[in-house]
C-alpha cells in the first residue's frame, strides 16, 4: 500500500508543477516526474490491463518491471529480455526514453504492475 501513495503523491507533484509552472524552469527532480508521469499511467488501468514499459538498449529490447531511483539523476531499471533473461539498466535520468502503453492481458493471465521505488528521503526517519 505505501507504493500506491508513493505513486499517487509523485503523480500529484507532477501534476502540480506541470499546472504552476508554465515557465521552462530546471526541474529539481526529473527521476521524480518520470515515476510520477508512469504512476499515474498505470494508475487507471484496470485488472485485465498492464502497462508495458520498454527501454531500447544497443540492439536489445528490455520491459522494463522496476524503475529504482537511488538518487534523482540515476535510474536503475529492471526486467527481462526477449529470451526472459533477468536484465538490469543504470543510466542516467536525461538519458532514458522508454516506450510506454496500457494493454490488455491476456485471457487467463495476471497484470504485471510496475515497481516504482524512490529512495526514502534521510529527513523522515
Amino acid at each position: 500500500m505505501a507504493l500506491v501513495d508513493l505513486t499517487k503523491q509523485l503523480a500529484q507533484q507532477a501534476l502540480l508543477s506541470a499546472t504552476q509552472e508554465p515557465s521552462a524552469a530546471p526541474v529539481d527532480n526529473p527521476g521524480a516526474v518520470i515515476l510520477g508521469q508512469l504512476g499515474a499511467m498505470q494508475k487507471p488501468l484496470k485488472e485485465d490491463e498492464e502497462l508495458i514499459v520498454q527501454l531500447q538498449s544497443g540492439g536489445e529490447k528490455i520491459r522494463v518491471m522496476e524503475i529504482y531511483l537511488p538518487s534523482p539523476q540515476v535510474a536503475v531499471l529492471s526486467g527481462v529480455d526477449a529470451n526472459r533473461a533477468p536484465v538490469r539498466v543504470v543510466s542516467a535520468v536525461e538519458a532514458l526514453q522508454l516506450v510506454v502503453r496500457a494493454v490488455k492481458v491476456q485471457p487467463g493471465g495476471k497484470a504485471i504492475r510496475l515497481n516504482l521505488v524512490m529512495p526514502k528521503s534521510k529527513s523522515a526517519k
